[in-house]
């Protein structure tokens, strides 16, 4: 069925059986951006929100969501991360790039364990800032590189 790996021949959905793939260091990075307006990134950035260290909640958060993945997507593998990391930057008044990069031994990539930390960091940035500016648009969250896997290294063109 059109090569799509979670689908057998007859059209149902599967887990894909990995059980023949060798177990290698895998990697995955993914970005998203957070907009806003110049003064609630600023209030981000200088710690002023009410709520707390709103950077810090997000970290937190994505993390904790990328090691829940695959309680989450229902044909994702439960992996164990070896490593997770979430950086914060601000990349212009208005703008909140977010970047985690998850890296784990298994039979199986952890692109879904990045872009899952990516989207619920987001979230908590947004969830953490409503009160002040409910205009915010989380966007083009993606992955960027992955290395590790039969299909070889993939790193995205900057665009």
């Amino acid at each position: 069925m059109s090569g799509l790996t979670h689908f057998d021949d007859s059209g149902a959905s599967r887990m894909v059986d990995v059980s023949e793939k060798e177990v290698t260091l895998r990697l995955a990075r993914a970005s998203g951006l957070v907009r806003m307006r110049p003064e609630t990134l600023r209030l981000v950035l200088d710690r002023g929100m009410a709520k707390g260290d709103v950077l810090e909640v997000a970290r937190l958060a994505g993390i904790m969501a990328a090691k829940r993945t695959g309680d989450l997507i229902p044909l994702c593998h439960p992996l164990g991360l070896d490593s997770l990391q979430l950086e914060f930057t601000a990349i212009d008044p208005t703008t909140l790039r977010i970047e985690a990069v998850a890296k784990v031994r298994a039979r199986t990539g952890v692109e879904m364990e990045a872009l899952t930390a990516v989207s619920v960091a987001a979230l908590t940035v947004y969830d953490m800032c409503k009160a002040v500016d409910r205009e915010m648009v989380i966007d083009s969250v993606r992955l960027e590189e992955k290395s590790g896997g039969r299909r070889g290294h993939f790193r995205r063109e900057t665009t």
